[in-house]
């Protein structure tokens, strides 16, 4: 009779090798993320209503690099194959006007101003050419219907001709899986959520991403996770047993700032300075970007 009790337990084993293996990111063959690892990053850069430097523009990245923070952008492919910088796929929320990025070339967009001001919606290479490797770069591919494998191709070719340091993370897993498979050696990472709940039209591609299911396939050197859900069981496992590396996004406060550095987790921060609230000084001795890129073959 002990067969009836081994089974289960033999099943249950099986279970748990496989969730381990499918949790898994990547463990072998990791790139250098040392200069990463350095800096706190300014969501969408350091951008400032109030100062009218809106996020996204070519005045919230020089405040980045000369305040000595590296950033986070967002990327989407206009209508001509470029490549914009700009979080939502409408200009709505920052133009005032009810039409998709992806409908538009990347001229068109340059006659709309961002929330009033003089600032327009850039380039990624006007945004490169603003960093030049003085401080990295952390870039969200913005995928849009099926233009994964095309807006990937795009942000890889420009990136390949980087001297600073950048890496990539996507909300889409093709689109890190992409750069699993083209570019290995760029660092890549998974933004997580929690979408259990949430009004979604992937229900089951949320609840897959959400628990981490999609590692085995994207291999990502770092979870970009939603400070508000960053207890949630699948991604405090993966820190657990894999040591993954935690970015945590939107980080609004100098005390949410100190519990992801005493996780030895990374930030990506709004609304406060890190550098006068957290008594950080930009060391002297810290590495050359220019010696540590991540984005390089």
């Amino acid at each position: 009779m002990g067969w009836i009790v081994a089974v289960p337990l033999y099943i249950l084993l099986f279970l748990i090798v496989i969730f381990l293996f499918v949790l898994m990111p990547r463990v072998f063959h990791k790139p250098d993320m040392t200069v990463f690892r350095i800096w706190d990053y300014a969501h969408r850069g350091y951008h400032d209503e109030q100062a009218k430097i809106p996020e996204n523009s070519l005045a919230a990245f020089q405040r980045a690099v000369d305040c000595g923070y590296g950033a986070e952008l967002d990327v989407h492919l206009t209508k001509d194959g470029e490549l914009a910088v700009i979080h939502d796929e409408s200009l709505k929320r920052m133009c005032g006007v009810e039409v998709n990025v992806c409908d538009l070339t990347m001229e068109e967009l340059k006659q709309y101003r961002l929330q009033g001001t003089e600032e327009s919606i850039p380039a990624l290479q006007e945004v490169l050419d603003i960093f030049a490797g003085k401080t990295p770069l952390i870039v969200e591919i913005k995928t849009c219907g099926g233009n994964v494998n095309m807006l990937c191709a795009k942000v890889a070719a420009v990136l390949d001709k980087y001297k600073g340091a950048a890496c990539i993370e996507s909300f889409d897993p093709r689109a890190v899986f992409w750069f699993r498979r083209k570019r290995p050696d760029t660092v890549r990472g998974h933004l997580i959520t929690k979408y259990t709940g949430q009004k979604t039209p992937h229900p089951v591609l949320g609840f897959l991403q959400e628990n981490l299911l999609t590692n085995f396939l994207t291999a990502p050197d770092f979870i970009a996770m939603d400070i508000k859900h960053r207890e949630m069981h699948a991604f405090q496992l993966c820190r657990l047993i894999y040591n993954v590396t935690e970015v945590s996004w939107t980080v609004r406060s100098p005390e949410q700032a100190q519990l992801i550095k005493d996780a030895r987790g990374l930030i990506i921060f709004e609304a406060f300075d890190p550098k006068k609230e957290l008594n950080e000084d930009v060391l002297e001795t810290q590495p050359d970007p220019l010696d540590h890129s991540g984005n390089q073959e």
